[in-house]
């Protein structure tokens, strides 16, 4: 499995719902790295699993709707509690969305698989991996 991986980052705002949260309960920062990486079996015609330069514009395009915003206040969030995991998942699906719909070109028409994985901090970080 061939794969690449391009890096943006966010800064939300968000709070928690339930006891397990402890003080995050409370509107609190994050920023975070996000990791895409695209895998593929075999490489396109070009020799190459995405085009970098695609991706990471891409990326930045998902993430851009999230960058600087209050996830609380966001109708797409409404009463959904925003963890790490949870926004790796929603980026994975935006991103993946834009795929389908041609944003990086037909050779990407062969990426089997598409991972996302936010930095917290340099000791905690999650990820979502789906199919494509």
């Amino acid at each position: 499995m061939f794969s690449i991986t391009v890096r943006d980052h966010i800064m939300i705002a968000h709070s928690f719902h339930g006891e397990v949260f402890g003080p995050a309960q409370r509107l609190h920062g994050a920023t975070f790295l996000v990791d895409a990486t695209f895998r593929r079996e075999q490489l396109d015609e070009d020799n190459i699993v995405v085009d970098i330069g695609l991706a990471t514009q891409e990326l930045g395009a998902v993430v851009g709707g999230l960058n600087y915003r209050n996830l609380d206040n966001e109708p797409d969030f409404a009463g959904i509690n925003t963890s790490t995991e949870y926004l790796a998942k929603v980026i994975a699906d935006r991103l993946a969305e834009r795929i389908h719909k041609g944003a990086l070109g037909e050779g990407a028409k062969g990426i089997a698989g598409l991972t996302i994985t936010l930095h917290e901090s340099h000791i905690a970080w999650a990820s979502y991996e789906r199919a494509l």
